[in-house]
């Protein structure tokens, strides 16, 4: 059994786990790196308390591309609601 916070019994059915690692821990960066992979990010803490996530870039990449998405998507949403939308634009044609 491991002796970090990355275990327990749920992993070995392939539940997600968080892997939450003291900032301490960070004066072995190259071990806590290895821990990181796409879909298991390594969550740090500083006096027990969540500070910091090391995520992969490709990860990165893809949650910010999907934050960009939501707020456009969001701007749109709310302009529509000012301006009548679509869905009034609809309902006055029926």
């Amino acid at each position: 059994m491991k002796d970090d916070l990355s275990y327990n019994g749920y992993q070995e059915r392939g539940d997600f786990v968080p892997n939450i690692k003291p900032i301490s821990d960070l004066r072995n960066y190259t071990d806590v790196l290895k821990e990181v992979s796409i879909g298991s990010p390594v969550y740090l803490t500083r006096n027990g308390r969540g500070e910091f996530a090391i995520v992969n870039i490709k990860e990165f990449d893809e949650l910010r591309a999907m934050f960009n998405l939501w707020t456009a998507l969001d701007k749109g949403e709310k302009s529509a609601k000012k301006k009548g939308g679509y869905l009034q634009m609809k309902l006055r044609l029926n």
